[in-house]
């Protein structure tokens, strides 16, 4: 048994460092290549990095709905969009207080917000989320990307500070850099997935637990590591932008792929009106935030992390 322990905790060691080189990669990349093209680092991550992120997200939703497994799917996404920012927005705040860019507080916060209320008012009427709804999610995801491009490139997109000087890496390079990040990133989550589930067994940690815990973390530490290296490195737009983004994304990507490919609708849930308004209430929490100081600070980052310490709990308590 120390044996096994020994090679998960291995394992958990060289997925944490896959998960902040994958990390260090894609903010880097993300950043030389918005220089490059003209765009925003904002856009970028709403976008590229928000997008790329949310690809375990995508796996696991779309599989388990493929399974038949409707609330683990629909859960994932919920306890995902939670994740993003009471634990990962709130420790990247912690980490560097983040200024807010004033068109994402005009325009992507926003969407955020009706896109989660939205969401949450359909999955209550129909009990799931029906083709026509799915699909229309999707359109919405396409129209919000391209408007926000051309906002970038028309350069209505504020861009707070100064401007950072040009990096070293041409255009090609930096799409390189960024990709071979988001694979790096994704191979390390699983691996640290992957070793704490298997000392949780070794330990007899009940399954329920593993699940709402280490599961549902798992499929966010991607975001996690790239909010937190973007705060590092003092790049604040890319860390909000990532989060903002990609909440956006798996409810209008994610979950509006679940609902074209398998449609559901008037079964019995497992998904509670409290998760869902635990959804939209962190969502929420943001607006005050970003409207009062033009920032997160570090005490309002303190502020969300205890909110997701004591859902988590309620969770585990629950189960």
């Amino acid at each position: 048994m120390l044996a096994q322990i020994a090679a998960n905790i291995g394992l958990i060691a060289l997925g944490v460092a896959g998960l902040y080189f994958g990390a260090e990669f894609l903010v880097r990349g993300g950043a030389n290549l918005a220089s490059k093209l003209g765009l925003s680092s904002l856009i970028i991550g709403l976008t590229l990095v928000a997008y790329g992120t949310s690809a375990p997200e995508l796996v696991v939703s779309l599989d388990s709905a493929l399974s038949g497994q409707m609330d683990i799917s629909v859960g994932n996404v919920v306890g995902s969009n939670i994740c993003n920012i009471a634990l990962i927005l709130g420790l990247s705040s912690v980490i560097c207080p983040l200024p807010v860019n004033g068109g994402l507080l005009r325009r992507d916060v926003p969407v955020m917000l009706t896109v989660s209320v939205l969401f949450s008012a359909v999955y209550i009427c129909f009990c799931g989320i029906p083709r026509w709804c799915g699909a229309v999610f999707c359109i919405g995801i396409v129209i919000y990307t391209v408007m926000g491009i051309r906002a970038s490139m028309g350069g209505t997109a504020e861009k707070d500070g100064e401007e950072k000087p040009s990096k070293q890496m041409g255009v090609l390079a930096s799409i390189l850099f960024a990709f071979a990040g988001l694979g790096i990133l994704v191979a390390g989550s699983k691996a640290f997935v992957h070793g704490s589930v298997e000392i949780a067994k070794l330990l007899k940690v009940s399954e329920a637990v593993i699940g709402l815990t280490l599961v549902a973390v798992g499929t966010s530490l991607p975001e996690l590591a790239t909010s937190v290296v973007a705060a590092i490195r003092k790049e604040c737009d890319i860390a909000i932008g990532n989060i903002v983004g990609s909440n956006i994304f798996n409810i209008l990507f994610i979950m509006g792929s679940v609902g074209v490919i398998t449609p559901f609708s008037g079964g019995e849930s497992g998904i509670s009106a409290v998760d869902l308004a635990m959804m939209i209430g962190t969502a929420f929490m943001l607006l005050p935030m970003m409207m009062t100081s033009k920032r997160i600070s570090r005490g309002e980052g303190v502020l969300l992390l205890s909110v997701y310490i004591a859902y988590t709990a309620w969770l585990i308590y629950k189960a």
